[in-house]
Parts: C-alpha cells; sequence; structure tokens
C-alpha cells in the first residue's frame, strides 16, 4: 500500500503532471458516467426487451421480474464500469501515462534501456494485453457477480472475493507501462506478479476501494501510475544485490 502514497506523494509534488494525468481519466470517466446514466434510465426498457415471455405473466409478477432484471443489468453495467476503467484509461491515455511514468522513474535514477517500441507498436500490443487481461478478469467476476445474489455467501465471501480480484488485475494493468520498459511481456508480467502477490494484493486492492468512490478513480489515477512505477523500480523489478567478491 506505501507504493501507492508514495506515487501520491509524487504527484503531490508535481502537480503538473498530476493536471497532465487527470485528462486521460477524466474524459473515459465522462464516456463511462453517461453510459451509466443512459443505462440506469433506460434499464426498465431493456429488461423489456430481454424478457418477451413475460408479456402474459400476471402484472405483478411481471413487474416484478422486469425490475430484478432491470436491477441486475444495472448492476452489471457498475461493474464493468469498475473492472474496465483502468484498462480502457491506460489504452486511451498510452501516451500521457507513459511519459508520467517515465517522469517518476527519471526521480529514481537513468531509465531503463534498450526495450523501447514505436508508439505504433506499442499502442496495439497495449491493446491487446488489456483484453486477454479483460478475459482473465470477466473469468473470476461473472461467476461471482452472480454468487453475489447467494444469501450469506454473497454479502460476506464474494466481496472479499471480488476486491483480491479485482485489485491484482488492477497492479497487472498498471505496472505494464514500467514493466515493458524492461523489456517483460504480459506472461512475464504475470509471472512477476504472482511471484509478488503481496505486493501486489495490497496495491491492487487498496485502489479498487478507491475506485469505488465516485470520481476518486479520476483523481487517484496518476498517483496509481506513479505508484506502479515506483513499486516496479524497488520492488518487482529490482536488480538483484550484488555480492561483494
Amino acid at each position: 500500500m506505501g507504493f501507492f502514497f508514495q506515487g501520491l506523494r509524487w504527484v503531490a509534488r508535481n502537480p503538473r503532471w498530476w493536471l497532465f494525468g487527470l485528462i486521460p481519466a477524466l474524459l473515459v470517466f465522462i464516456a463511462y458516467a453517461a453510459g451509466l446514466y443512459w443505462l440506469g434510465t433506460n434499464a426498465v426498457d431493456v429488461a423489456d426487451w430481454a424478457t418477451p415471455f413475460a408479456d402474459g405473466w400476471g402484472e405483478a409478477a411481471r413487474t416484478a421480474l422486469r425490475a430484478l432484471v432491470g436491477l441486475v443489468i444495472f448492476g452489471a453495467g457498475v461493474v464493468l464500469f469498475v473492472v474496465t476503467f483502468t484498462a480502457v484509461t491506460l489504452i486511451v491515455g498510452e501516451p500521457f501515462y507513459e511519459k508520467l511514468s517515465e517522469q517518476v522513474e527519471l526521480t529514481y535514477g537513468d531509465l531503463p534501456t534498450g526495450h523501447e517500441l514505436p508508439l505504433w507498436k506499442s499502442i496495439p500490443r497495449s491493446i491487446k494485453d488489456s483484453l486477454v487481461t479483460l478475459g482473465y478478469v470477466l473469468l473470476f467476476t461473472v461467476p461471482l457477480f452472480f454468487l453475489g445474489f447467494v444469501p450469506v455467501i454473497g454479502q460476506t465471501v464474494v466481496p472479499v472475493l471480488g476486491a483480491l480480484v479485482s485489485g491484482f488485475f488492477l497492479t497487472v494493468e498498471l505496472t505494464a507501462l514500467a514493466m515493458e520498459r524492461r523489456g517483460l511481456a504480459r506472461r512475464s508480467r504475470f509471472a512477476v506478479l504472482r511471484g509478488n502477490k503481496a505486493s501486489a494484493l495490497g496495491f491492487g486492492v487498496l485502489l479498487f476501494l478507491i475506485f469505488l468512490i465516485p470520481l476518486a478513480s479520476v483523481v487517484a489515477m496518476p498517483a496509481a501510475v506513479a505508484g506502479a512505477a515506483v513499486m516496479v523500480r524497488m520492488r518487482l523489478a529490482a536488480p538483484a544485490p550484488q555480492l561483494r567478491p
């Protein structure tokens, strides 16, 4: 968790870069908020369209079913917002966050060299990696979403598991820039994070909880990118200590 606070401290000391990092997060947030607003105001209509088999039911049963389906649809939209916001923001803001991450690393010394990719190659690879990661996220979160309706388990175990899963994959996304700078491909990045589960979960779960607060995801995104760069440099991909002869 301390790495996020180091990132927060860095952007507090460099407000120009914090504002720079707000731009893509704000644009994506506005688009997502508009989508959720549309979904919230049209959830019942979508539920009507999705349940034509209930047209012949009694009014009370039909209304109850479609209200429940509308609630599930809106809840699924909120879950999708949370689990995809970081990935989409990083894709949209790739040039922004690449520069921000580099500036953070320069604070601690020289940048790793020898693994640079031109923008026309890095963006498609970033999109591909984000889609693969999103696939893993949905593989876990979709079953957890439906398990959330199970009494007792859905209100105790499922939220904890959901936070752990979402937190881990948030760390996957946020550390990608700094790890790619060191030539680590997607499989290698996953291996590094699996070998550092405590750091990955501590960093990611804190961010997952922060991102649940409206607008906090926008404000905290630059600090999250900065903190991820510090964590990769100082912990995840730190050079092994040299033994004295």
